[in-house]
């Protein structure tokens, strides 16, 4: 394994919060739920990057100058042929636009705390947190 395999994988997530429910996606041959989002390209900013894979997934325009830190979670991959760290910083922002299954996401759904564990590792950390700040039920 090389340095760079055993870094965490350095991602980005959008945390869209509707009627105390949070969005998360499902990308087609996986079998958990994830937050909207991914990794940015090379020279990207956090908020280029998260827009760029907002519009990818989702369909939806993020708001230039919304975008607020949330949190960032380490946990382990999911779905990954080898386990993995990842790095997972998570922001706010509004949105324009219904979002919509795009691309490689297979469904989206908006859940409560209650169901956290549908999800990947790092994205039951930000049900968790956002349960805790009374977000989402």
């Amino acid at each position: 394994m090389s340095a760079t395999d055993s870094a965490p994988l350095d991602v980005l997530a959008w945390v869209s919060v509707h009627e105390r429910r949070v969005l998360v996606v499902r990308t087609r041959g996986r079998d958990a739920w994830y937050l909207p989002g991914g990794k940015r390209e090379p020279g990207e900013s956090d908020a280029q990057g998260l827009a760029r894979e907002v519009m990818e997934e989702l369909g939806v325009r993020l708001q230039p100058g919304s975008l607020r830190h949330y949190c960032t979670v380490e946990d382990v991959s999911h779905g990954l042929a080898v386990t993995r760290q990842v790095r997972m910083q998570c922001f706010t922002a509004q949105a324009e636009g219904a979002p919509a299954p795009q691309a490689e996401i297979e469904a989206l759904a908006w859940l409560s705390a209650a169901e956290v564990t549908a999800c990947a590792p790092a994205a039951r950390q930000v049900l968790a947190r956002l349960a805790a700040d009374g977000l989402i039920d």
